[in-house]
């Protein structure tokens, strides 16, 4: 195969693989492309640069999204300065895709942030009740080993949060991409970028924004104060009300995995215990109202009439209205659920990942 050729093909065939998400990274993309296409060794002259690469993932993304990306990315790039805006304390800058428009579907939020302390990053997030994960990730560069700290949070869009040092606040970091100094922006930066990309009213822009109701935001801020509620041991031996409902929604899980208005019950039946314990249906559904599916609600409504139905003391005519719900069997699998996540001890998944899985399966 003639130098040229061959290296457009491994270009187009590492952005492939890129794009469709088989790799996460150049390297690896680009030695998989080379294998498939050549049989022996490829000089390293005919190896496409990340640069080219990047652009024809770009064109992938143009084919199979279309004007949807161009969308996506200023809802991204708002979204962004929402998160650098409520860190700003911690001197935010955004890099990646977001901020240079190569975005594709799955793209992060790619933020830097400079800490001395991780546990205030997290702190800060938590008073805002922004679910998020740390991770501490091992990577061998020259030699040596160096520990990189990310903060993922699930919002709107994934944003991935890197934490530095504050002595690293004015360091030039490099892209992977292009070996250059990488393109950032500080806040005030970012909103006069955006002021001149789309020539859009920045405040009246975020404050729409901040008057969308993100649901599984709202699920966090009643369902995370629930860890301090407890409950009579006789009925729930298990104790507080948070490892009660994350024990409900991991035997839902278990049944039907692919239903977010059930799934979403079977997390949320009891929040009502932490607004008004004497009447904590009601009140868990007041909570709710306008972010859960009136399928959910539903459940949520009649999930104590399921103990009735099982000891018989139910009256006929009321069991013959749940009946003929076409959620009635759902209903019974809730309130078998709901008598099942009772049991001391037992391993459970967190808060954040059953409300991750909420989140896939709604925006899926």
């Amino acid at each position: 195969m003639e130098p040229n050729k061959l290296r457009r093909g491994i270009a187009h065939e590492a952005a492939r693989l890129l794009y469709f998400r088989e790799e996460s990274e150049y390297y690896r993309a680009k030695q998989k492309a080379a294998r498939r296409l050549c049989q022996g060794w490829v000089k390293p002259a005919d190896l496409p640069t990340n640069c080219e690469i990047r652009d024809l993932v770009q064109s992938f993304a143009r084919i199979h999204e279309g004007q949807t990306r161009l969308d996506a990315l200023l809802d991204m790039r708002l979204t962004g300065l929402r998160m650098m805006r409520r860190l700003a304390k911690f001197s935010p800058r955004i890099i990646g895709s977001v901020l240079t428009g190569h975005v594709r579907e799955g793209s992060d939020i790619d933020l830097h942030l400079f800490s001395d302390s991780v546990e205030a990053v997290s702190l800060a997030l938590e008073a805002d009740l922004i679910p998020h994960d740390v991770e501490r990730k091992q990577v061998r560069k020259s030699g040596e080993n160096h520990t990189y700290v990310h903060i993922h949070v699930q919002e709107k869009y994934p944003v991935e949060l890197t934490i530095y040092p504050m002595s690293l606040k004015s360091y030039g970091f490099k892209s992977s991409i292009t070996g250059k100094a990488i393109e950032k922006a500080s806040i005030a930066e970012f909103e006069q970028f955006l002021e001149r990309e789309y020539q859009l009213p920045i405040e009246e822009s975020m404050e729409q924004l901040e008057n969308e109701l993100d649901p599984y935001q709202v699920y966090y801020g009643l369902l995370l104060p629930l860890e301090n509620v407890k409950q009579q041991p006789k009925h729930h031996p298990e104790g507080d009300v948070l490892y009660h409902s994350l024990q409900v929604f991991e035997l839902a899980y278990e049944e039907l995995p692919y239903d977010e208005e059930f799934l979403a019950a079977a997390l949320l039946h009891d929040v009502g215990k932490g607004i008004e314990p004497t009447n904590h249906v009601l009140a868990g559904l007041e909570a709710l109202e306008g972010v859960i599916t009136p399928r959910t609600a539903w459940l949520i409504a009649h999930h104590m009439d399921v103990h009735k139905i099982v000891d018989g003391t139910i009256g006929s005519r009321h069991h013959q209205r749940l009946r003929a719900n076409e959620s009635y069997d759902e209903l019974l699998l809730l309130g078998r659920c709901d008598r099942g996540g009772r049991v001391p001890g037992i391993e459970t998944r967190r808060l954040e990942e059953a409300i991750d899985i909420l989140r896939e399966l709604g925006t899926s």
